[in-house]
Order: C-alpha cells, then sequence, then structure tokens
C-alpha cells in the first residue's frame, strides 16, 4: 500500500528537482496547499539533499507518510541501514515544545505497534527545530527494549552528525525495505481514535487491525447489516445483541454500523448508550476534530454548528427516551444502536424515575421495553443493535440483558431475535429469558454476532481472561493466563500510590494516556489524596494535555468504574481499598458508611462491586500497577487484614511487587 504522498530510493530523491518533488506532494495533498507549506517542504528538501549525500544509493525516503489511526501523517520517514528514521520538521522554530516531541515519539510508537514489518525493527524519531539554539538539541541515545529510541532533538545544523551517530552505534542487519514498505498496518485504535475516524467516514477495516484473531469486527459488522437489510426488504423488524469480551471491539462495531447509515434518508441512525462520560467524551472528541478538519479544507466553522450535528448522532440515551415520552410519533431513526445495552433500567428502577423526576405516577414499562416501543412504532420496518458486555453491570436498577428479552417476548412478539450462543454464557445471566424466548421460534443464531477477542490491549489479547480468572479466584487458571502474557503486558503490585504514579510515568512515552482508576465504593483511600467523592469531568480528564491539572496525567483525579467504563488509557494505576477484600471464605463486599465499613451481603450488590472491579482492571491497553495499600493499625477503618490477604493473593498469582 502507498502510504506516502512522495517516495523514492535516496539517489532518485537527491537527483530529483526540488520542484518536482514538491510539485507531486502539492498534487496529492488532500488539502489546500497554503504557501507556508510550500516553503516548509522547500526548507526540508534542501536540508534532508544536503545531509542525506553521503548515502546516495543507499535506503529510500518518504514524504507525508500516512498514520491512519492517528489520522495524521509524518513529515518524512527515512529507511537507512537498517534503521527507520521518523522525522518531524518544525521549519522556523526556535522551542522543543513538549507537544512536539510527544508527536514524533507517537509516530514511531504507531509503526512500532501497529504496523506489521516494524514490529521487529529499530525506529529513531527525531525533531528537528530548523532554528533552535545548537546547546539545546540533543544527540543522546536512549532505546528501550522495544527498539524505540528516545526522540533525538536536533537543529538544521546538527541534523547530519545525529543520523551519522546513530547509524554508527545502533548497527543494525540490513533487511528488504520493498516488503517493509508493503507491510500491513494494522492498529488498535482507541474508542476516541475510533469515533473521529469513523465519523469522517474510514471503515472498519482501515482502523482496526485485521489479522485472523480479530476477524469478526468485520464480520460482525456484515453479520448486522445483513439483519439491516433483511429488514428492510422485507418491512420487518428485529433485535440483534452483539455480546463480546471487554476491549472485543463492540462499541466500534456500533459505531461503525451507525455511521454507515447517518446520512442515508430513511436508513437515517442512532448511536445511544446511558454511559454519560463515554456520550460526552465522544460528542466533544467527534466536535474538536470535526471543526479541524473543516478548517484544513478552508471551511469556516464554528463548534456550535459541528455539536450540534455530532449530538444528533451520538445521544443519551436518557434525552433519546425523554424525547419520545413527549412525541409519539416514531422516530426520525429506523436503526438504533445501543451501548452497553445491559445497563438499561429496570422496570421499578424507570417507574420510580418516572414518578419522581417526570411526573408519571404508575409507568409500567421498563427501560428496554421502551424503547423497544419507540421504534415499533414504524409501520414498516426497524433494527435494535444492543451491544452488551458480559459481568458489565455496576449499578442498582441495570436491568441486564435478560430484560430486552423478557420485554420482546412480553410485549414485542413479532421481533425477531439475533443472537450468538455466548448469549447463554452465565456472565450475561439471560439463559432463563432466553429459553422462554426461543420457544417461539424468533430466535436465529449466528456466531459473527459474538466478538471474542480483546482489542483494547494490542500487546495481549486474553487480559480480560485473567481478569476474569482473578475475579473468580481460579488461582490456577489466573497463573496460566499470566504466563502467557506477562512478556507483552506489564502487570506489577506495589503498595505505595507515590510508586506507582512515579512507574506510570516512567512506563508512558509520547502522549500515551496514563491515570488513576478505584472504585466508587473506595472511601478510604483519602490519606493517599485520593477523595473518590470529588467529581471528574470525563472530558477534560480523558482528552485534555499533560499541562492541564484536570487531566489524568496529572493524577490528582481519580476516575471511578462509572466514569471509564467503555474508555480506555494506555497505562493504568488501580488502587484496591478495602471495600473488595480477599479472605479465607473468597471475596468479601463493603461499603464505607458514617465511620465504618458495613458488610454487602444483597447479591446484585455484590455483583455490582465485583464488576466495578472488572471494568477497572480492563481499562489499560499496555499494561498496570495495581496498589494495594499497607494499611494503618492506628486507624481501624484502614486496618491492614483489609488489604493484606488481597495482596498476597495477588501476589501468589505471580505479578511482580515494585
Amino acid at each position: 500500500m502507498d502510504r506516502a504522498d512522495y517516495s523514492a530510493s535516496l539517489s532518485e530523491f537527491l537527483t530529483s528537482l526540488p520542484d518536482s518533488i514538491i510539485g507531486r506532494l502539492t498534487q496529492r495533498s488532500r488539502f489546500p496547499v497554503e504557501n507556508a507549506q510550500v516553503r516548509a517542504w522547500a526548507e526540508q528538501v534542501a536540508l534532508l539533499k544536503d545531509v542525506l549525500r553521503p548515502y546516495a544509493g543507499e535506503g529510500r525516503i518518504y514524504f507525508e507518510y500516512a498514520v491512519p489511526r492517528l489520522g495524521k501523517r509524518i513529515d518524512t520517514v527515512l529507511v537507512l541501514r537498517g534503521l527507520v528514521f521518523v522525522i518531524e520538521f518544525k521549519v522556523g522554530e526556535r522551542r522543543f515544545a513538549r507537544y512536539a516531541c510527544d508527536q514524533v515519539w507517537d509516530y514511531a510508537l504507531d509503526l512500532k505497534n501497529f504496523h506489521e514489518t516494524s514490529h521487529d525493527k529499530v525506529l529513531v524519531p527525531v525533531l528537528v527545530v530548523t532554528e533552535a539554539p545548537p546547546t539545546a538539541a540533543s544527540p543522546r541515545v536512549r532505546k528501550a527494549r522495544d527498539g524505540v529510541v528516545e526522540p533525538l532533538l536536533c537543529n538544521k545544523h546538527t541534523l547530519a552528525p545525529a543520523i551519522e551517530n546513530m547509524l554508527t552505534t545502533q548497527a543494525a542487519t540490513p533487511w528488504d525495505v520493498d516488503a517493509w514498505e508493503a507491510g500491513r498496518y494494522r492498529p488498535t485504535p482507541t474508542i476516541v481514535e475510533a469515533a473521529m475516524a469513523l465519523y469522517a467516514g474510514h471503515g472498519v477495516a482501515e482502523i482496526a487491525r485485521s489479522d485472523a484473531g480479530a476477524k469478526n469486527l468485520g464480520q460482525t459488522t456484515q453479520a448486522v447489516e445483513s439483519i439491516i437489510a433483511e429488514c428492510r426488504a422485507r418491512q420487518k423488524k428485529a433485535i440483534c445483541f452483539v455480546t463480546g469480551v471487554p476491549g472485543a471491539g463492540k462499541t466500534l462495531v456500533g459505531l461503525n454500523i451507525a455511521t454507515r447509515h447517518a446520512d442515508a434518508g430513511e436508513l437515517h441512525s442512532v448511536f445511544l448508550s446511558g454511559n454519560g462520560p463515554l456520550v460526552r467524551v465522544l460528542q466533544e472528541a467527534l466536535a474538536r476534530d470535526q471543526v479541524q478538519r473543516e478548517r484544513q479544507r478552508g471551511r469556516s466553522v464554528t463548534k456550535s454548528q459541528v455539536t450540534q450535528r455530532v449530538k444528533a448522532f451520538v445521544q443519551n440515551v436518557h434525552h433519546f427516551r425523554d424525547e419520545y415520552l413527549r412525541d409519539a410519533r416514531p422516530p426520525s431513526d429506523h436503526i438504533a444502536v445501543f451501548d452497553e445495552a445491559q445497563r438499561a433500567w429496570n422496570a421499578e428502577q424507570t417507574a420510580a424515575f418516572m414518578e419522581r423526576k417526570k411526573n408519571k405516577p404508575g409507568f409500567t414499562m421498563s427501560e428496554p421495553e421502551f424503547l423497544i416501543s419507540c421504534l415499533d412504532r414504524h409501520p414498516g420496518w426497524a433494527v435494535i443493535v444492543c451491544l452488551v458486555g458480559g459481568g458489565q453491570e455496576i449499578n442498582t436498577g441495570e436491568a441486564g440483558i435478560s430484560e430486552w428479552l423478557a420485554a420482546v417476548l412480553r410485549s414485542f412478539p413479532h421481533w425477531e431475535v439475533h443472537i450468538s450462543a455466548e448469549l447463554h454464557d452465565n456472565e450475561y445471566a439471560a439463559e432463563t429469558a432466553l429459553v422462554a424466548l426461543q420457544s417461539n421460534g424468533r430466535v436465529q443464531t449466528n456466531p459473527d454476532l459474538h466478538l471474542s477477542v480483546s482489542m483494547r490491549s494490542f500487546r495481549a489479547e486474553n487480559v480480560s481472561t485473567l481478569v476474569k480468572r482473578v475475579l473468580d479466584l481460579d488461582m490456577r487458571g489466573a497463573r496460566e493466563a499470566w504466563m502467557t502474557l506477562r512478556d507483552r503486558y506489564p502487570i506489577v503490585l506495589c503498595r505505595s500510590v507515590p510508586r506507582a504514579k512515579a512507574w506510570l510515568r516512567e512506563q508512558a512515552r509520547g502522549s500515551e494516556r496514563y491515570g488513576l482508576v478505584v472504585s466508587s465504593q473506595a472511601q478510604r483511600l483519602r490519606p493517599h489524596a485520593i477523595h473518590v467523592k470529588s467529581p471528574v469531568d470525563p472530558v477534560h480528564w480523558f482528552l485534555h494535555g499533560k499541562d492541564d491539572v484536570r487531566s489524568s496525567y496529572y493524577m490528582e483525579d481519580v476516575a471511578t468504574e462509572f466514569q471509564v467504563q467503555g474508555l480506555e488509557l494506555d497505562w493504568a494505576g488501580v488502587v484496591w481499598d478495602g471495600d473488595f477484600r480477599k479472605s479465607s471464605h473468597g471475596w468479601e463486599h463493603y461499603s464505607f458508611v458514617g465511620t465504618r465499613w458495613q458488610r454487602i451481603r444483597a447479591a446484585d450488590r455484590q455483583a455490582f462491586q465485583k464488576n466495578a472491579y472488572r471494568v477497572l482492571l480492563t481499562r489499560a491497553r499496555q499494561g498496570m500497577v495495581i496498589v494495594v495499600p499497607e494499611g494503618d493499625e492506628a486507624d481501624p477503618t484502614r486496618d491492614p487484614r483489609y488489604y493484606d490477604e488481597t495482596f498476597h493473593y495477588l501476589q501468589d498469582i505471580g505479578f511482580p511487587v515494585l
């Protein structure tokens, strides 16, 4: 695949006229080319011609090299003597800004992690700030275990010696440049990156890896599309359940389906979620990205204009519900994608809310039943896509999948139901409702509706399996799972929050995001400067940069399972309090009320708490540190016994201790 706007051997590059090179770059640009860009290209070409003249007859050079996951283009990629130089220019600038250093580091890491023929290569990110003072530039070489060098900081005078120094000190075995160039790019984007790419018109195949292990992203999309096409052709209604392990790409599939039909007339679709933080983060990220893309095209738009359209596409399911309580007409959407459908409210929770907040006493429908009734208003066809995570219910009143099935059986027997066999698994708690529904003959099973491989961690696909075994107290299974991924996905234990913060900062490179996550019941972490009741703005926490004290990077604010479910970090610090503690009898569940811990005995609340830790332990894409504090014998609310057995259990699984 030709990812660069210009590529050539060094011999061809060195003998080509600058105007010819710039002409090709201009011709292939996706955006209007301003004079400033032409001048920047001209200076880059002139500088590189001078720097690379000693290597005529070797290597290959690429300008404007596409990085689809990031939606960016690398200024220059240079393949020379077995090394891959990733070069970002800041023409005319004098300062090595941190954002620029992170930017070029991100590019190199992206190639390392997602370009299959770069996995075993040494990648050298180079930031060239052309007018920086010579003393500010740094030729130091620090290479990580994966072969990515810490960014070299150069000006226009020190670029040549920096490249020569790398070629001298980092000798690499020669390899086939053509084979490297032909390597597949197989990214695993964050949900925010994926949403922006899909909303911008990219297909799921462009932004998600397509190897055999992840084959079902495309197949699942196609399975749902087939159901939509059949319903439209035969004017019938169907509800389908897309199941999957945490991080498998359920939300990605849902966004892909929704974006395909968002502007297609009668096929208009909407993406709905009851996860308020996820909705806010996606709406803000999509709006910012759309504004940036429109301005790159030379179009003048305001953020408020863009936000209106984004909010029509990604909606809070409760706002959708409220709209069609007021309006008895069919929705404008024939396709509704419900993310985290298992979290919809049961009849009791819905009735209490309707009476308390909407002045509608006597409301008898559960949220799933009412939402299905809205789409059922269409005289012709409609499709509901429920994205379902097993063991993901984390709050009182969440109905689970069984209520969706029961609602169909009770009130909508004319709707077809499409499931995967995995919906029978006990984590989905839907077996009784499924058996009852299957007796009417309207249930169809399709294995492509299940996503079995986690896409969140590109380093290790079986983190969710490990977490499940840890929480199920399956010591042997947890040890086996840990052995298979410990070399690719670091998990460490410690008993100190400051030590955990230091570890996270040491692991993260470029703009890789890290932060602390805790259970919403973790109320005795305040001595560690963790106040779980302090509200976190998820937009600031997930989208803002390292210079913003409200961002996750500062680790001053922590997020709970309610803020992070459906979202992700590169590196996570999970701080484990005494609310969920290991004992000789198994897991014990507590909530802190007033001045002491009180035992949680209700089975549903125990399940919510266990699922909260499942959410926390599956947020990290690249690795995590688990902090189990030591407690304090002088503080009866933080007795060391509340923590020690949990720590020793995790240690016995094999997680190393910092």
